[in-house]
Formats: structure tokens, C-alpha cells, sequence
């Protein structure tokens, strides 16, 4: 998909690497390595669980305007595993024996006085110590869906499920990225040239009950008149939320005690809870993305990224997903128009950082 083009040409990602995410080992083509250090990016993707690192070779042509981004190297690490993010920087640049110059670490949350701002990191960030500590010449950041927005030109037809197809052809115009993760994230590529991408904090948007059901979880996870945003549910934290109270509302005991259990033993069919759990999470899941594409006029699509739903495509196509993302009264006719995917996006957090301080930079 291309919704527009860059200003200073399409920028296009290629790999050379094979992982198994999280944390599998990297194969690096040693010969692309020897790019010049001036054409070579570091980029991270950095949330409350994984810092996804990696090493991007820029290929710009002299007869075009269009260049290439080729990852060179890419690599997983646990976050509690270590004590600040320039440890888990130094070890990646330590193990392929690189030294770059720019960095570029897309992370949830907003920059705020120097310091981005996030509850759900495992240590403060602040890009001016980065820079300092590294020894480096640029230390940007940008929100991580963000950066997924800057990466959705680079999509590849093996690594997108479709959920909705449209009846008819779709046309150009701003496409939304939707990330359940350890939050939810929400952001929007708006077409142009250059595109522009819209940061926004719509996960913290009033969490609205439209069943019975929901109302009973809704009172179960606070008291009434607390504000309860969607990421309360809408996330892995928030799966496992909902199953806890749905096990407390059927007077069970909870037997599960991480999300990806939950789905698994949801998959398995092996649980009645973790089963409830996943219909009412994609219930509300398909709510909120109808939101959001009556929001911005998604005309370009709703991309949902995310390992565990990539994990549970299965579940969501026989959820209610579709309906509830239809059932919006008069708004039926333009969300049918609307295409919605699944991606799975573990390296395109890296590339879209990159991409975007590629760009930036405009360094051709």
C-alpha cells in the first residue's frame, strides 16, 4: 500500500535476517555490513516487555529519488533483563561490531521536558543522557505506533490477514494503526506528500459497555463513576483483567495467570472463562476500531497490530468482531467500505523508526 509517496522518495525496506520473535537468533549478511558507518541506522523498538533492536543499511540511487532500507541485523531482548536501555544498545552494537552514529527508538508514550513518559517502561528514558552515554551523534524518538504508521508503506502481501474486505475497490485515504499490546496504541497516516502521521492517545478514550455482559465485566473491574479507558481491557494486561472478572462474576477460581494462557487455553477450548474472555474482548475490540474509523475517515484501512492477534486470528474472525465494527446506525454503508487487517508487527516498529529518521534527515 502507498497512500501518497515521501517527499524525498519512496523509501522501501528489505531483510536479511531470520528470527523466531521473541528473542531468536539473528542471521546477519556479514558482507552488508561493511556499509559505511554515515549509511547505516540503529533502530529500536522499545515497549514495557521487549526492545526490539536493529541495524538498517540505507541504498539510495543517484538516478532516483527512491531508496532502500535493508536490515542488516535485528535482535529481541527481555527488558527486565536489564538495569536501563543503553545496556541492551551497547550489547546489540557489541555483538555485531558496529558503531553508528544515529539512532533512531520508537517507544510508547509522549517526550515530554526530555524525558518520554510512560508507566509502562521498565526504566526512564531520556534521549539527551542516551546520546551522551552512546557517544552518538542523534538519539530521536518517536511514539511507537507512530513509527508503525511510518512502516505500513513497507507491508508485505504474506504478512497481513484481512478481517473485512470491502465489497468494492478501496480508495486512497487515511489509514489507522491499532496496537493492543502492553497498552493500546492508536495512530493515523494521513495521505500527502510527504504523508503526515497523527500521534494520538485515543486508548484512553471512556470504555463504553454495550451488552449486558459487558456492563457486569465494566462493574466488576470499577466501581461506577471511575473512568475506565479502552487499554484497561483493550491490551494483554486487560485480557487478563477480563478473565479475572469473569471468573470472580461465575464464582470460579482463576487458573490462568498470563494472557497468552488465556488464549491458549481460549484456542484449546479448554476453559469456558479464557473462551468468554476473547469473545467479549473482540466484541469491544471491534466497537472501538469502528470508532476509530468514523473518527479519521479510515478510507486507506484499519491495520491491527500485534503478535497475540495475529496469534488469535482464528477466534477473531468467528467473534463478533465484524458486526459489532459494522453496527454503527447510519455509518453501516461507509465502515463497509472500510478494509481492516491483522499484521504482525515485530520488525515493523524497527523499520518505521528508521524510515521516519531516514526522512527526517534527509539524508540521500
Amino acid at each position: 500500500m502507498n497512500d501518497g509517496g515521501h517527499a524525498r522518495g519512496e523509501v522501501r525496506a528489505s531483510s536479511t535476517f531470520a528470527t523466531d520473535e521473541p528473542g531468536g537468533d539473528t542471521t546477519v549478511d556479514m558482507n552488508s555490513l561493511r556499509h559505511d558507518a554515515a549509511h547505516t541506522l540503529l533502530a529500536a523498538d522499545v515497549g514495557g516487555t521487549h526492545a526490539r533492536m536493529g541495524l538498517l543499511a540505507v541504498d539510495a540511487s543517484p538516478e532516483t529519488r527512491d531508496a532502500t532500507l535493508s536490515v542488516l541485523a535485528y535482535q529481541v531482548y527481555p527488558c527486565r533483563d536489564y538495569a536501563d536501555l543503553s545496556s541492551i544498545v551497547r550489547r546489540f552494537c557489541d555483538e555485531q561490531a558496529i558503531k553508528p552514529r544515529r539512532f533512531a527508538l520508537a517507544c510508547a508514550g509522549y517526550l515530554h521536558e526530555g524525558r518520554v513518559l510512560n508507566s509502562n517502561l521498565q526504566w526512564p528514558i531520556e534521549p539527551a543522557a542516551l546520546k551522551r552515554e552512546l557517544g552518538m551523534d542523534d538519539v530521536s524518538v518517536l511514539n511507537d505506533f507512530v513509527a508503525l504508521a511510518h512502516a505500513m508503506p513497507h507491508l508485505q502481501a504474506d504478512g497481513v490477514m484481512s478481517l473485512h474486505r470491502p465489497s468494492r475497490e478501496v480508495t486512497k485515504g487515511p489509514v489507522v494503526v491499532i496496537g493492543p499490546g502492553t497498552g493500546l496504541g492508536v495512530a493515523v497516516r494521513l495521505p500527502g506528500t510527504p504523508p503526515q502521521v497523527l500521534q494520538t492517545e485515543a486508548g484512553h478514550i471512556q470504555l463504553a459497555a454495550r451488552t449486558s455482559r459487558e456492563l457486569e465485566v465494566l462493574a466488576a473491574l470499577a466501581p461506577t463513576g471511575i473512568h475506565l479507558p479502552y487499554d484497561h481491557v483493550l491490551s494483554g494486561p486487560g485480557l487478563l483483567r477480563i478473565y479475572q472478572a469473569l471468573c470472580r462474576i461465575e464464582d470460579k477460581p482463576a487458573s490462568l495467570y498470563a494472557p497468552a494462557d488465556v488464549v491458549a487455553a481460549a484456542i484449546a477450548n479448554g476453559d469456558p472463562c479464557a473462551v468468554e474472555t476473547l469473545q467479549v474482548f473482540c466484541g469491544w475490540l471491534g466497537s472501538f476500531t469502528g470508532d476509530m474509523a468514523m473518527l479519521y475517515g479510515a478510507t486507506g484501512g484499519i491495520y491491527l497490530a500485534g503478535g497475540f492477534l495475529a496469534r488469535m486470528f482464528g477466534l477473531l474472525e468467528a467473534s463478533d468482531f465484524v458486526a459489532r465494527f459494522l453496527d454503527k446506525g447510519v455509518m453501516r454503508p461507509f465502515l463497509q467500505t472500510v478494509p481492516v487487517h491483522v499484521v504482525d508487527h515485530a520488525q515493523l516498529g524497527v523499520i518505521g523508526a528508521a524510515s521516519w529518521l531516514h526522512e527526517r534527515s534527509g539524508s540521500h
